[in-house]
């Protein structure tokens, strides 16, 4: 019996969704088209057991799925070679982590584990990343009865809110995306921002407040 929850999906207009995932994983050893194949085969996958009756977006619910798909393929090839390095960090965090929930009853937080060992938490993120198990979607495999509740990462939760964000500033204005761009990702002050774009402090002001907002309506 046909599932029609995916029915109003088009598979080809959530394409850009699977390259977002797919660049995560350039020059890691298998061809880009290969691994976009596989997130293609993810997003299909997704389509067919996404019911919107749930309340979720579907780009919510697809990105874990393709993720899953496209890290099953390096498993499956082999191709991620884990050094002893890379190993030996995983084991560290994977104690303190233990000892932290010991000591304070709840997980530690990404900020927390970086002070506790001194590491970056950008190289605490990219170690957990390496070393984590490939997404499993149900104990048979990737058959057409895999579970609908797909567990998302803190990881993949931060790439499905990046990528949010990226489709709904493609739909601002080129003036809209350089507010958003001067005062958010390189820092500039309002000031700094207004001279830059021919605005004042104020018109800075107002229209930030009206881009945020809409950021904010838009995620949720």
């Amino acid at each position: 019996m046909k599932d029609n929850s995916s029915c109003s999906i088009n598979i080809e207009e959530h394409f850009g969704l699977v390259h977002s995932c797919a660049q995560r994983f350039k020059d890691r050893g298998i061809d880009y088209d290969d691994i976009f194949q596989s997130g293609c085969i993810g997003l299909t996958k997704a389509a067919k057991k996404f019911d919107f009756s749930k309340g979720f977006k579907f780009s919510t619910y697809a990105i874990p799925v393709i993720l899953g798909e496209i890290k099953g393929l390096f498993r499956n090839n082999n191709s991620i070679k884990i050094s002893r390095k890379i190993k030996d960090f995983s084991l560290k965090i994977k104690c303190k982590r233990e000892n932290f929930i010991k000591l304070y009853q709840r997980e530690p937080t990404i900020n927390e584990l970086s002070d506790c060992l001194g590491i970056k938490r950008e190289q605490i993120l990219e170690i957990l990343d390496i070393c984590q198990s490939p997404l499993s979607l149900d104990s048979n495999g990737y058959d057409n009865n895999y579970s609908k509740e797909v567990p998302i990462s803190f990881e993949d939760e931060k790439i499905s809110i990046k990528i949010s964000i990226r489709q709904i500033l493609n739909s601002f204005s080129l003036k809209d995306k350089n507010i958003i761009y001067y005062r958010f990702f390189i820092g500039k002050t309002q000031s700094e921002t207004a001279n830059y774009l021919g605005m004042t402090q104020v018109q800075i002001s107002r229209r930030e407040k009206v881009l945020l907002n809409e950021l904010r309506k838009k995620l949720k």
